[in-house]
């Protein structure tokens, strides 16, 4: 059997396998914290639960690990991605219960009432006992354009079923986006097709995540890629619609703004610019007003801070310091948002300085993603699709991540990393510290060597002169 075959069937043995630990355990309601490390072998369904999990974790990751080195062509990739997904849809959904506020939240904007405003716990819901404790008192974090899609789910699905039957039919929309659009985006910053292909979609974090789990992240990335497309073609107004719709899921797409400036910027200066920010401002406008909430999304933005992982570097090093008796998780993760302006500036300026546009782009969300406040696996595909789809070369510190944290969350949601907080912020805060000092080393070795070593044919017989007197 040729290798992409074996690829092609281990992967979706492995899915298949998934679909099992989703129907078995996953993300169920009421909200009930069972699986974890501790209690996943005692449940109802002994070992088989963990095992399935287990082995089609391994299986789907190790298959997109393998396949990345003898990818037949785009369309074999497209075809192998969508049949990992496939076996997904009808079960629980997998490492998350994120759904279940996205369920709560569609009926609230439904029913007329303000999920700004308040969580399940004020507002109220019938499915909220579903939601996870954390987001129980929280308001919505997420755009109106995202409220406008989960009130037309929770009406057009009636039930809790429904509804999240419909929210995963529009995170599945929102994949497909990605897969359209990375033509068009692999033709301008001249990487393979089928190998961006590979990596964006057929990574496990896209079957688990955005279409098990049906997270909106898929309709961000979705509407992003597509913007950006778009704004390659020389449709700067259609561009600056779809970045709207973008920030109007997730406000973590504005990032990409600036550089899809520069972008239209290259062909009609100045008219398109303006024509892509003129866009997106009234795409915002017109959504927010749609959505009966004004601008009342933006004060909702704070929600999402309630979560403290270490899996946020900022975060990490805020609870490394805590353990010292300082609570100094808001400063560090205050610095870290300084930190992202800082490098979004110079990659932006870099850009106007010459430099490659995509791969500037990529950069600039994979920035977004390490600097952000909080982490969860999932927020890994607003890079790695950026990245797969814009760098030239193929780089273990892109998909290294991506598989580790694919098995970072089981059946259920419980999150790993949870199990090792204090060991996980230390050790996160080692590394940060450890990579800070090579780069530094590396940095000031190109300096002593570019001022110490004079270069061309005088030092090369000066060198010569000194070995043979």
């Amino acid at each position: 059997m040729p290798r992409p075959t074996r690829v092609r069937y281990a992967g979706l043995a492995g899915s298949l396998l998934l679909a099992v630990a989703a129907y078995l355990g996953g993300a169920h309601r009421p909200w009930s914290p069972t699986v974890t490390p501790a209690t996943i072998y005692f449940g109802d369904n002994g070992v088989l639960l963990p095992v399935a999990w287990l082995a089609g974790t391994a299986l789907l990751i190790g298959a997109w690990w393998v396949g990345r080195r003898d990818i037949p062509s785009a369309r074999w990739a497209y075809v192998t991605a969508a049949l990992w997904m496939v076996p997904l849809l009808p079960f629980l959904p997998l490492g998350s219960y994120d759904v279940y506020s996205y369920a709560c939240q569609g009926w609230q904007q439904a029913a007329g009432l303000d999920p700004y405003s308040g969580g399940v716990d004020v507002l109220g819901c019938p499915w909220a006992d579903g939601v996870a404790p954390t987001w129980r008192a929280a308001p919505a974090p997420y755009g109106p354009v995202f409220l406008l899609l989960a009130a037309a789910a929770a009406k057009l699905g009636g039930s809790l079923s429904g509804t999240i039957a419909v929210l995963r039919l529009v995170a599945v929309l929102g994949v497909g986006l990605i897969a359209v659009s990375l033509p068009a985006i692999t033709r301008r910053s001249g990487v393979p097709l089928k190998r961006a292909v590979w990596l964006a979609l057929a990574c496990p974090l896209i079957p688990i995540h955005l279409v098990s789990g049906a997270h909106n992240d898929a309709v961000m990335i979705g509407f992003l890629l597509a913007g950006l497309a778009l704004a390659a073609a020389r449709w700067p107004w259609a561009a600056g619609a779809l970045f709207g719709l973008a920030i109007g899921v997730k406000a973590t797409a504005v990032v990409v703004v600036p550089f899809a400036v520069l972008i239209v910027f290259a062909y009609r200066k100045w008219r398109a610019a303006a024509e892509l920010l003129a866009a997106l401002a009234v795409t915002l406008g017109v959504v927010s007003l749609v959505s009966g909430r004004g601008l009342g999304w933006i004060t909702g933005l704070t929600g999402s801070g309630a979560s403290v992982q270490w899996t946020s570097p900022p975060t990490a090093i805020g609870m490394t310091i805590g353990l010292f008796g300082v609570d100094a998780v808001p400063v560090t993760r205050i610095l870290g948002i300084v930190a992202l302006a800082v490098v979004l500036v110079v990659l932006w300026w870099r850009v106007l300085r010459g430099a490659d546009v995509w791969i500037s782009t990529g950069y600039a969300m994979a920035a977004t993603v390490l600097l952000a406040p909080v982490f969860h696996p999932w927020y890994a595909t607003w890079a790695l699709v950026l990245l797969a789809a814009t760098l030239p070369r193929e780089t273990r510190w892109v998909t290294v991540p991506a598989a580790v944290v694919s098995a970072l969350c089981m059946p259920d949601g419980y999150n790993l990393a949870l199990a090792v907080k204090t060991q996980g912020a230390v050790a996160m805060t080692a590394l940060i510290c450890y990579i800070g000092y090579v780069r530094f080393r590396k940095a000031k070795y190109a300096v002593q060597s570019s001022g110490s070593q004079p270069a061309g044919p005088d030092h090369a017989a000066d060198q010569l002169s000194r070995r043979d007197p």
